[in-house]
């Protein structure tokens, strides 16, 4: 916004219009998504999210004839005893190692960035006498904690089984176990939903869409919903989820633009913090110009007067940055720091070694008002900075004779 009475001098704190983007979900809409290999979306999410279930059932079709052919087994039988012990040997020696690979695999996914601080809400496993009326109860957990204690969980149980097994067979001389731990031990693993995930689901990347322990988000909580803590605490989250709804629209309304920060970076003048407004400087935005004066990041470090701008020019060279640009009031780099007296940054646009502006000829830019940049320094009573113009026009000569001009810096 231009001075009411000297439309050069340091502009007052303006104030900008923010454009209000509405947060938008991520998930997909079920009308209009095509789910893999099937259009109905409760078709879809019936062969995902209860394929444990189905394993399950299919189980016990292979348990009972299983059960009832040990049962005839010769126990007393050596050969019977030694294909017995080498089968199950065998099987659970694959086990182990699969279980061991899984819980590698979980406790690497439980450490990964993307599944930190995710909350999800799992149905407890199902009870044998539990009340099937009995209203579900949604268990609130950390996604990597979640993931590290199914995977211990089946290491355990795989390592307890073989203990018990084992022992069973060499205390009472038991071979039924062995014979059903032999058939069943694959149909154990498939129960278990990071076994499921990494080998039939495509592994334990992006597990937030994936949803393998068949949980909820906690966008996807319903009014009628229950959810518990660790300890079985009925947890209300109507609230929670207000609160980081207006967190969320909170951060959308603070964040900057870049052409906010570069105009916040001019209002606080000298005592300006540099940091943000370098840290999203890049080649793209190197050159931008504000839509109402034509303003740029090397015009505004040229003028601000601050003790990092003649550093903060260097690496903004680096970037490519423009000084030959003018705005609209026909003013290029040299000219804002000749009129804010900015005798550094004078400095780094003339040397030879930066900016070289005597080369590019910014010296003998006239504005909008006919003025050179050295000019404005003297109207404006900047002595030093017309000093430094003044020096650097000279020609080529010796350190000695070069008085204290720039060509004396080293």
């Amino acid at each position: 916004v231009q001075a009411a009475t000297d439309h050069r001098h340091r502009p007052q704190p303006r104030k900008r219009n923010r454009i209000n983007i509405p947060p938008h979900s991520s998930a997909p809409d079920p009308a209009t998504y095509c789910y893999p290999r099937t259009t109905d979306y409760l078709s879809y999410l019936h062969q995902t999210n209860n394929l444990s279930k189905m394993v399950a059932f299919n189980k016990m079709f292979v348990m009972m004839p299983v059960m009832l052919a040990a049962r005839k087994l010769d126990g007393e039988d050596p050969n019977v005893i030694f294909l017995l012990r080498c089968a199950y040997g065998g099987v659970q020696a694959i086990a182990v190692m699969v279980v061991l690979f899984i819980f590698a695999k979980a406790n690497a996914a439980s450490k990964d960035k993307e599944n930190a601080g995710i909350k999800i809400y799992v149905a407890p496993a199902p009870q044998p006498f539990a009340d099937p009326n009995a209203k579900v109860q949604l268990q609130e957990k950390l996604l990597s904690d979640h993931l590290y204690t199914t995977a211990r969980g089946l290491v355990g149980s795989t390592l307890f089984g073989i203990c018990m097994t084992v022992g069973l067979h060499v205390w009472k001389g038991m071979v039924v176990g062995l014979a059903i731990q032999s058939i069943m031990c694959p149909f154990n693993l498939a129960e278990n939903a990071l076994v499921v995930a990494i080998f039939m689901k495509g592994g334990l990347g992006n597990l937030k869409e994936k949803k393998i322990f068949g949980e909820k988000l906690r966008d996807e909580i319903k009014a009628d919903d229950e959810v518990v803590d660790g300890e079985g605490n009925v947890i209300v989250l109507k609230k929670e989820i207000a609160s980081k709804a207006n967190n969320k629209e909170s951060s959308t309304k603070d964040k900057k633009s870049f052409e906010d920060v570069l105009l916040d970076t001019w209002d606080l003048g000298a005592d300006a913090d540099i940091k943000p407004l370098m840290s999203m400087l890049s080649k793209k935005n190197i050159n931008f110009a504000t839509s109402e004066n034509g303003w740029t990041p090397i015009m505004i470090m040229s003028g601000l007067g601050a003790k990092s701008a003649p550093g903060a020019m260097r690496q903004m060279k680096a970037l490519g940055a423009n000084t030959e640009k003018l705005d609209k009031e026909g003013w290029n780099a040299l000219h804002w720091a000749a009129f804010h007296g900015s005798a550094d940054a004078a400095k780094v646009l003339l040397a030879k070694d930066d900016y070289d502006g005597i080369a590019l000829g910014l010296h003998e830019v006239p504005d909008k008002e006919g003025k050179t940049a050295i000019t404005h320094a003297k109207d404006e009573g900047n002595d030093d900075v017309a000093k430094v113009i003044e020096a650097a026009e000279l020609p080529d000569m010796d350190d000695g004779a070069a008085g204290e001009g720039m060509r004396k810096r080293k």
